[in-house]
């Protein structure tokens, strides 16, 4: 038996009383079905802030190479003792300087320091140093060795000596009479060894 179109009489009684209690979602012009006194201050005075999605990101799996238009930064190496006196400042005769780094200048006095220990090699170096500054003396010669691997600060071993010796050079006793440090030409000893240029005793 089909069902006959359109609502029954109880289906209609129903949708009219439904109707009545509807408000339309935007006012007629001229007509206001909500009623000021209930209106909440609150809720009206909230804005609205839009929606921001959030960029997309490319896909990354763990072990993925970085991109080969990222900048890779220089990995800073370590400075040799030989450099880091190279790049101090000059306190001595610029061509007195520049002959004694082509060694055209002969030490007058040398001390080899290679094989002792740290403990060692510092009186003998204060002794050293203090006794040519006194025989007046001007360049002097001072053998540390160049160690084994050695690329590190202190107090990295083998080669803590070739480190320390210039610190000890730039130090109180020492550096009142010290004028010049530099590393040795290859002819007497390369970096392993350093030129110690001495102030005229006054």
């Amino acid at each position: 038996m089909r069902r006959k179109k359109g609502l029954t009489p109880e289906d209609a009684d129903l949708w009219a009383r439904v109707a009545r209690t509807a408000r339309p979602l935007t006012a007629r012009p001229g007509k206001t079905d909500i009623d000021p006194s209930q209106s909440t201050p609150q809720a009206s005075a909230v804005p609205v802030v839009p929606a921001v999605s959030a960029p997309a990101l490319p896909r990354f799996k763990v072990g993925q190479a970085a991109p080969a238009s990222m900048p890779r930064l220089p990995q800073p190496q370590p400075q040799t003792p030989a450099q880091r006196l190279a790049a101090a400042d000059l306190c001595m005769d610029a061509r007195t300087h520049r002959r004694m780094n082509q060694g055209k200048l002969r030490p007058e006095a040398r001390l080899d320091l290679h094989g002792m220990t740290l403990s060692a090699a510092q009186p003998r170096l204060l002794q050293f140093i203090l006794s040519c500054h006194g025989n007046g003396l001007r360049l002097v010669l001072v053998i540390t060795g160049k160690g084994r691997g050695d690329h590190g600060p202190l107090p990295t071993r083998p080669g803590a000596l070739r480190h320390q010796v210039p610190h000890w050079l730039h130090s109180p006793p020492l550096s009142a009479v010290v004028q010049q440090v530099g590393a040795a030409h290859f002819r007497h000893g390369g970096e392993g060894a350093y030129y110690v240029y001495l102030r005229r005793p006054g």
